[in-house]
């Protein structure tokens, strides 16, 4: 149908309805015609042929998103209950799989998502050795449980923030909000964090290796004030007396 619709367009144009006989169009002309008919219909084929193609690429990454991100929200959902366990190994599992799920994750989003469930699991009421019960094996066993699974977050985003900004799996740029916890020994050597609110007990925090433009946020004592016992900061950091 476009053939021939293009084939008696051209005949229309070379206006060989008024022509007399010896001006009739030749065997060749014609071929040529029916030629550029079909050349045409070619044309317009591949290119809806393309347009198909490309329609249905995009459909079937928009799909292939769709299953990432809902495996992504299937797998960070069961991470989050591992969190909440009552054993403490099941809690470093479901630790270590969040900490894998921010580095598999398909947008900065779901990343930063898997990273706030971390902080906040470390803002969670925590009660530091020194405030024990004296001779409370019971507790002081919760209490080791429950510091190997804090410790276990410090050191995960540690070392994911002492990876290059333009690693895939740096968690440098997102948001830590360490608002009010209870460090009782920590090593952030790298990364930028915010310290405001936090308690420091017991134990070290060392940040000397940190450098030293990248103070990071409520930290530093006001001048005037000690550095907290077990702080070890940076001499550009110190507070002036």
């Amino acid at each position: 149908m476009v053939a021939a619709t293009v084939f008696f367009a051209g005949w229309n144009l070379l206006e060989v309805q008024g022509l007399k006989p010896e001006r009739r169009l030749t065997s060749k002309t014609l071929f040529d015609l029916v030629k550029l008919s079909f050349g045409v219909v070619a044309g317009a084929g591949a290119l809806v042929a393309l347009v198909v193609a490309y329609r249905r690429q995009r459909v079937d990454e928009d799909g292939a998103r769709r299953d990432v991100t809902r495996l992504h929200t299937e797998r960070f959902t069961t991470a989050v209950g591992q969190l909440g366990d009552d054993s403490p190994a099941v809690r470093l599992g479901g630790v270590h799989a969040l900490a894998g799920l921010a580095d598999d994750a398909p947008t900065p989003g779901l990343r930063q998502s898997c990273i706030d469930v971390l902080c906040a699991y470390l803002r969670l009421p925590y009660t530091p050795e020194s405030d024990l019960p004296p001779d409370d094996a019971e507790a002081r066993h919760a209490y080791l449980a429950l510091r190997e699974v804090r410790h276990t977050i410090i050191r995960l985003t540690r070392d994911h923030l002492r990876l290059p900004p333009d690693h895939p799996h740096t968690w440098q740029g997102h948001d830590l909000d360490c608002t009010g916890v209870v460090f009782d020994g920590a090593d952030f050597s790298g990364g930028t964090v915010d310290f405001s609110g936090a308690t420091f007990s017991g134990g070290t925090v060392d940040f000397t290796t940190v450098r030293e433009d990248a103070v990071p946020s409520g930290l530093v004592p006001a001048p005037g004030e000690p550095v907290p016992s077990g702080l070890l900061l940076p001499h550009a950091w110190r507070p002036a007396s």
